[in-house]
């Protein structure tokens, strides 16, 4: 089965622009490293404007796999970016999947 890696952060909503350009730059640094990666199925960025959270999901066919942004420098250089914004991340998880719908 799929792993399934998440990386969450919190924000204050009065920085939701700072948030959202700091999200949509990212693309043009991460997107190129993370599609040379081995083994990555699926990558999802998204924003909760509401509440102020962003979450970054991502979906490996293995955990090894997964297991390679520990490392992935495009990736480590972002959440400086982030946290001088002041989003304010948890401990990245991996999730090794129990079930799943895929309709």
């Amino acid at each position: 089965m799929a792993v399934v890696r998440i990386s969450k952060g919190k924000f204050n909503t009065e920085h939701l622009v700072a948030a959202e350009r700091l999200l949509a730059e990212s693309e043009r640094v991460l997107r190129e490293p993370l599609t040379r990666l081995v083994g990555l199925l699926h990558y999802y960025v998204g924003i909760d404007r509401a509440k102020g959270y962003l979450a970054n999901v991502s979906v490996w066919d293995s955990l090894e796999h997964a297991h390679q942004m520990d490392t992935l420098v495009a990736m480590l250089a972002q959440r400086p970016i982030l946290e001088a914004a002041g989003v304010e991340f948890e401990v990245i998880t991996n999730h090794e999947t129990m079930w799943a719908i895929t309709p």
